[in-house]
């Protein structure tokens, strides 16, 4: 097995950029502070005190840092740089003062834009539980573009739990690198992203692992977001993700979470960008888990989906692999079952 890309060995490139987004936590507190970016405590979050939310610039800079020192220069890669720092500035603006939510939709199309027309980085076909769908080229940009927009608000809408953001992220980032590795595919601008991102996101998970020192803030939640949706395309590329299942399985929670988040909101006609506390952390909490616990709770699930899609991608044995996945997607509607995610709670009503 091939543990060196672009003569760089992986340990070194998750060590880099590990050390340099831990360091950079430090400077992006203070900057916080200085600038009034501070998460205040309400009754829909869950922190007791005023938090730096800025941290997100650290995983940023350990990625630029991350690029500069092994990357390599393309028309595809100077899309994602210049979409991204867009993304970031919106986030950094929206955690010192809030922007409405489709004012910030339309710089997520915007950036998703950019990668798609400019970088030339869209699905040209979706492989799905044996079925293979091409497009034409429109209709696959415009599907891309969807797919990279839905994803920086998926991971946006998870970031509500010390950890939780970066933790399932760094799932992903781990994920594909394994697939990668196993299937041979080390020399593609996916797997150099996926231990980039790796090394930035858990030296800042550091910092941010319960009890939290910092949060990303929108600038940090935003950019994962878009990074495993660029990650996503460009295994397509290169055939490191041979089929749509993958991400999907690896990304259940924030998925699954999403999707309630919607329906929920529908329900209650409610603006889908309304926030609340009813996402799963939220429920775990409720059902007297600790932040901690209800942490390692997500983290295993996340792991559990992660395996699945390993076994998939493999393709060894996918139908066990699917069956696996149903069982999991059967517990969690159980666990949806036992709480409020979708309807208020009969003893919650009563109380009223």
């Amino acid at each position: 097995m091939n543990f060196v890309i672009n003569n760089h060995n992986i340990l070194e490139i998750l060590i880099v950029t590990y050390l340099v987004s831990f360091v950079l936590v430090f400077l992006t507190k203070k900057l916080a502070v200085h600038v009034g970016a501070m998460d205040m405590p309400n009754e829909r979050k869950i922190h007791k005190h005023p938090m730096p939310r800025l941290g997100g610039i650290a995983i940023y800079g350990g990625f630029l840092f991350g690029y500069i020192a092994y990357g390599e220069i393309t028309t595809q890669m100077l899309s994602i740089l210049i979409a991204s720092f867009i993304l970031v500035v919106l986030g950094i603006l929206d955690d010192i003062k809030p922007i409405r939510a489709k004012y910030k939709f339309l710089v997520h199309l915007l950036v998703a834009s950019i990668v798609v027309f400019y970088g030339r980085l869209f699905f040209q076909h979706i492989s799905l539980l044996g079925l293979n769908l091409y497009f034409p080229i429109l209709l696959g940009q415009i599907i891309s573009i969807l797919f990279i927009v839905s994803a920086i608000n998926a991971i946006n809408l998870i970031d509500g739990l010390d950890g939780l953001c970066a933790g399932v992220s760094s799932i992903y980032f781990a994920t594909i690198s394994v697939i990668a590795f196993m299937m041979g595919n080390t020399s593609g601008l996916d797997v150099i992203l996926c231990l980039i991102m790796l090394g930035s996101t858990l030296g800042f998970l550091t910092h941010n692992f319960p009890p939290a020192k910092v949060f990303m803030g929108d600038c940090g939640s935003t950019f994962l977001g878009f990074m495993i949706s660029i990650i996503a395309l460009l295994g397509f590329k290169v055939a490191t993700i041979t089929s749509l299942v993958v991400p999907m399985l690896i990304l259940a929670i924030p998925i699954f979470d999403t999707l309630f988040a919607i329906i929920r909101r529908l329900i209650k006609h409610q603006s889908i960008g309304e926030p609340d506390k009813e996402h799963f952390h939220h429920q775990l909490l409720r059902m007297k888990f600790s932040p901690r616990k209800s942490l390692f709770i997500i983290y295993f699930i996340s792991a559990l989906f992660s395996l699945v899609s390993i076994f998939y991608a493999l393709g060894n044995n996918s139908k066990l692999a699917i069956a696996i996945y149903i069982v999991l997607m059967f517990i969690l509607i159980i666990i949806v079952a036992k709480t409020n995610i979708l309807f208020e709670h009969k003893k919650k009503k009563k109380e009223l």
